[in-house]
């Protein structure tokens, strides 16, 4: 009896003994769980990382030297690059230039491809209708260029003649509105430099457009032996940088840059750096 005792308590000291070990073991599992339970806090973190800043986008037609245009290796440079680059900067913003034939640079906006626009666009009542404007940076008026033995000397003087202009810019509209919208004299271009070299080889009798592109082309071109001719006729313009309507939120940034780069000297600096001098007031240049 004591033998069947004996071995009857080790067995059950035995199996006593295992389910200790086996309720101790049971006990590290939660220990175990403990890494994965930080699982959600790293992913809060990763949640809580801010967005990318936003690139805004900026259309300009980089054939209008020296506001807009490539350099010789491709760059988008001029004074217009200069002034946007230096507001946003002022407005906390990033911005990449994207070249955008005139053509179809308007409805690049209001497509939503472009965020802005900044090609010396001169605002007018009709492109207030569809787009928003900053408040104006350059103040601007057409001047007409002829070979230097043309006997023009005023607008009327183009009545009758052959006149090439940049295709939707102001200067085509004070042509057409001179000659007829139907009129054959008219002749178009993608952009001044075309219309001016048709000058050059004898295709039209004069150009109108903006005088700042015009002013730089004839200066830096003496062997095409032009003359310009100013006319009070034409009327003062202003162009701004062009937001898709409705777009406040952009619209009040740039103001606030453009005021800013003015404000301290920065926008002098800019035109200086174009035409030699600080501007004067207001400010003298191309538009389109």
């Amino acid at each position: 009896m004591t033998t069947i005792t004996t071995r009857r308590f080790l067995q059950t000291t035995g199996l006593l003994f295992a389910g200790v070990l086996l309720a101790a073991c049971g006990k590290k599992e939660p220990e175990a769980a403990a890494p994965a339970a930080a699982a959600p806090a790293e992913a809060a973190s990763v949640a809580a990382a801010p967005p990318p800043a936003k690139v805004y986008m900026v259309g300009t037609d980089a054939a209008y030297a020296p506001f807009e245009s490539q350099n010789e290796k491709g760059e988008i440079v001029g004074l217009t690059i200069d002034v946007v680059t230096a507001v946003a900067q002022k407005a906390g913003i990033e911005v990449k230039f994207v070249n955008t034939p005139w053509e179809g640079i308007f409805n690049s906006l209001a497509q939503g491809d472009r965020d802005l626009l900044a090609s010396s666009i001169t605002i007018t009542d009709e492109r207030k209708q569809t787009m928003d404007f900053t408040n104006p940076y350059f103040d601007a008026y057409q001047l007409i260029a002829v070979k230097a033995t043309s006997k023009v000397t005023k607008f009327d003087d183009l009545k009758k003649l052959k006149v090439g202009v940049q295709t939707g810019t102001t200067g085509d509209e004070a042509v057409t509105k001179q000659q007829g919208k139907n009129s054959a004299n008219i002749k178009r271009f993608e952009s001044t430099p075309l219309a001016l070299k048709e000058l050059e080889a004898g295709g039209v009798d004069a150009v109108v457009a903006d005088n700042g592109v015009v002013v730089n082309y004839v200066t830096n071109n003496p062997g095409a032996k032009f003359k310009t001719v100013s006319d009070k006729a034409f009327a003062p313009e202003q162009y701004g940088f062009a937001v898709k309507k409705g777009n406040t939120e952009l619209l009040e940034k740039l103001n606030k840059g453009l005021a800013d780069i003015k404000a301290d000297g920065t926008y002098d600096q800019i035109y200086a750096k174009y035409f030699g001098a600080a501007p004067a007031a207001p400010a003298t240049a191309a538009s389109k």
